[in-house]
């Protein structure tokens, strides 16, 4: 099994799902934005809640998330008076190759007549996106993301390691990986800097994982902190959970941290495994690495959690029976089965590896026959940023 069933976009990248994306560059234009995509099978409506304002991070993210293959078409969906404009994500866009249209409702006869078009256009696009079929590629055109999020005792012994061993089978059929959440690696920067490939990733690793330990230290948080759940569900320090989290991973070759800065915007330029400098919360940390061009998303979780992505698959693992029993039309994969003898590590990893091949070639996740579309944007302060010596 090392070929799946993929749309090929104009860029040469290839998309496991055949979206439409309506972006609202602004919450002031979301709510006619998203009653336009309702009304176009295969279309989700996006935005960012950080205000009125255009600084780089937010740009990235939203116009990564348009880049992204799993995307088809795009309609630009703006108010008119935000200083985030249609036509400034239109400059990052347009040279996809992928149908675009943009409506302005302070343009274009207000929000019902806006509204109108907006359906419209997404009608020609959907006509125009449904001709494409799938077609046979390697894995090696496949980017996974993989992500934790309510984690317990059982997410380091059986979810991560499970998942780590389907990231390393990805891995060596030419595919990439990355994981995000630099504040829950804190405590095993030796470890993960031990597998970079030279001596400059390793440094980006220490220093990624400093920064992080910065921001929360300026914040006001312990950098040791844990969530209730964490501590409820058996976990006692943060160095034991961040051992467990950074076991998603795999064992493979580190080959550089993926930068989410204001000057850059970091996709990986060569198969492997990545880290992204990203964010501890759960959907804008899946949103950044989607918007880094992950087609696909593995997320683990030992209390359970309902999270899908509005263009990418989650595929919801939980090592926790309990949690798989209380929450079966949530999670995809039990790895629960390691825990009780049933099957062994790398048995449950195959058939994770088994499940994202087959949710590459079409197959419905929960989150996705549940039509759950997460999809939260994250920024940072430049102001504190610069306060800390990041910029």
């Amino acid at each position: 099994m090392n070929e799946f069933y993929g749309y090929e976009r104009p860029d040469g990248r290839v998309g496991v799902r055949n979206h439409l994306l309506v972006i609202a560059p602004i919450d002031c234009s979301y709510e006619p934005a998203k009653q336009v995509a309702a009304q176009v099978e295969g279309a989700v409506a996006v935005t960012q809640y950080l205000g009125c304002r255009a600084d780089e991070m937010l740009v990235n993210a939203l116009v990564g998330t348009g880049r992204n293959p799993n995307v088809a078409g795009i309609l630009l969906f703006g108010l008119g008076c935000e200083v985030l404009t249609n036509d400034l994500l239109m400059e990052g866009l347009e040279d996809t190759g992928k149908p675009i249209e943009s409506i302005v409702i302070q343009e274009d006869g207000g929000t019902i007549r806006a509204m109108e078009k907006g359906v419209r256009a997404l009608q020609r696009m959907a006509q125009e996106v449904g001709e494409l079929r799938r077609e046979t590629f390697p894995l090696s055109e496949l980017t996974l993301a993989v992500e934790c999020g309510g984690s317990d005792a059982t997410s380091g012994l059986a979810a991560n390691p499970a998942v780590g061993v389907a990231a390393d089978r990805l891995i060596e059929e030419g595919g990439t990986v990355m994981f995000s959440e630099p504040q829950e690696m804190i405590g095993t920067q030796h470890i993960l800097a031990r597998r970079a490939v030279s001596e400059k990733v390793a440094s980006d690793i220490y220093e990624m994982i400093e920064k992080q330990e910065k921001r929360l230290s300026a914040m006001g948080v312990d950098s040791r902190y844990m969530s209730k759940g964490n501590i409820d569900g058996g976990l006692t320090t943060i160095e034991e959970k961040s051992l467990g989290a950074i076991r998603k991973g795999g064992t493979k070759p580190i080959q550089g941290v993926l930068w989410n800065t204001w000057d850059r915007f970091d996709l990986p330029d060569e198969p492997g495994l990545y880290l992204q400098d990203g964010t501890g919360w759960d959907v804008p940390s899946v949103t950044h690495m989607v918007a880094a061009g992950a087609q696909m998303v593995c997320f683990t979780s030992g209390r359970g959690s309902t999270t899908g992505h509005a263009v990418a698959p989650v595929i919801k693992v939980t090592g926790n029976p309990k949690t798989y029993g209380n929450l079966e039309d949530n999670i995809d994969i039990n790895a629960g089965t390691i825990l009780d003898g049933s099957e062994s590590l790398n048995s449950v990893g195959r058939r994770i590896f088994d499940e994202i091949v087959s949710v590459a070639n079409g197959k419905k996740t929960k989150a996705e026959a549940l039509g759950f579309k997460d999809y939260v944007v994250f920024g940072r302060s430049r102001a504190a940023e610069r306060l800390l010596g990041h910029c």
